[in-house]
């Protein structure tokens, strides 16, 4: 998962760009389809699956819908990355609004690649649509990103506990998802509280559970993962366990 330190794509995100472009090669040129775009989408264990829009003047579905319900019809897990490309060379390219509130509704927490007309680089789907309108009905399937390096802290027991700054976590289930440079791993988990405190005023029981102290969590915070977080922001300190073997 790329941070304000580390903007540059992982190795799993190229492979996900190189998905969706080999399909916007392989799209016919005679305007018969008017498909112009193509897009990929990788589940938390890793499987791609792609798709191309299909234009008509009665409309039709963006290719970031076409690959997301070639995923649900060939049975992947949750979302956790998706990126669309166009054709004639344009590269990587934004979700348009639609799509946007798709992805909030149905895949909250994926991360979706975009480019600002520089180098591609990716974002949480809920930071495309700000204010968005919240579907009353919508149920998603949750995931909890995490730091390769805490993987085996976590898959032994010894991490029940992580902080985050405008990164929205609900309690229920959830995939802990982990990105290494090359690759998930994914486990279950359930989500069991989350608690609403000043970024000052982390105490020290909290921080024991991430086996540090309070001043030593909020230094790795802001080192890391959040340079931008103030004494005064309100973080959340969130409680969670692996369930099950791994995913």
């Amino acid at each position: 998962m790329t941070t304000a330190t580390d903007p540059a794509l992982t190795a799993t995100e190229q492979r996900l760009i190189d998905a969706a472009q080999a399909v916007v090669a392989r799209l016919p040129e005679d305007g018969s389809y008017l498909n112009t775009v193509a897009s990929a989408v990788m589940d938390v264990h890793g499987d791609i699956y792609t798709g191309a829009n299909v234009g008509h003047f009665t409309g039709g579905p963006c290719a970031e819908l076409v690959a997301l319900g070639t995923a649900a019809a060939g049975g992947a897990g949750p979302i956790a990355l998706i990126v669309a490309v166009g054709d004639e060379g344009r590269g990587v390219i934004g979700p348009c609004g639609r799509c946007r509130q798709v992805l909030l509704d149905q895949q909250p927490d994926c991360r979706v690649i975009v480019s600002d007309g520089d180098e591609p680089f990716s974002v949480p789907a809920r930071d495309l649509l700000p204010h968005a309108y919240q579907h009353p009905d919508a149920d998603p399937p949750r995931l909890l990103w995490f730091s390769p390096q805490h993987w085996t802290s976590v898959v032994d027991g010894g991490k029940t506990a992580t902080t985050r700054f405008n990164d929205p976590v609900v309690p229920g289930p959830a995939t802990l998802l982990f990105e290494f440079e090359d690759r998930f791993e994914s486990l279950p988990g359930v989500v069991d509280s989350v608690e609403r405190v000043r970024f000052a005023g982390i105490t020290d029981a909290q921080a024991a559970l991430e086996g540090c102290t309070a001043d030593e969590l909020r230094t790795a915070l802001r080192t890391y993962y959040y340079p931008e977080v103030t004494d005064d922001d309100l973080v959340d300190f969130v409680r969670f366990r692996a369930v099950g073997p791994q995913a």
